[in-house]
């Protein structure tokens, strides 16, 4: 298995862990019953798999101009500024934070699927 496929295999992971995530916190903002510290656990775990997958892409491409990988690259690092928009703005929307997370989650998902649809040409 090489590095690319690595790197294609793990998008799926980052795709669905948030997607979990992010559907997961959207059912505990209506049902409290689904409020669980377990939520937070598997948030955290989608969130540093974001910054895996933008570390293995860095490695990947390792230096080499590659102009044609310019936009894949872009919706990773937006990704990354998502994930720190989430928790930069938790304390400010403390009474909506299933829903920001949520939402949240989803728009990484999101970021995700669109990275994943930009062919790596070689």
């Amino acid at each position: 298995m090489t590095l690319s496929d690595v790197h294609r295999w793990f998008a799926w992971v980052v795709i669905g862990a948030n997607a979990a995530v992010g559907l997961w916190a959207l059912g505990a903002h209506r049902l409290p019953g689904l409020r669980r510290r377990g939520l937070w656990w598997a948030t955290l775990v989608a969130e540093v798999s974001v910054f895996v997958e933008v570390a293995l892409g860095a490695a990947l491409v390792g230096g080499h101009d590659r102009r044609e990988l310019q936009f894949h690259a872009f919706y990773g690092f937006v990704a990354i500024v998502a994930v720190g928009v989430l928790y930069s703005y938790r304390a400010q929307l403390q009474h909506r934070l299933y829903l920001l997370y949520g939402v949240g989650g989803l728009f990484v998902m999101g970021l995700t699927i669109r990275a994943a649809q930009i062919p790596a040409r070689r």
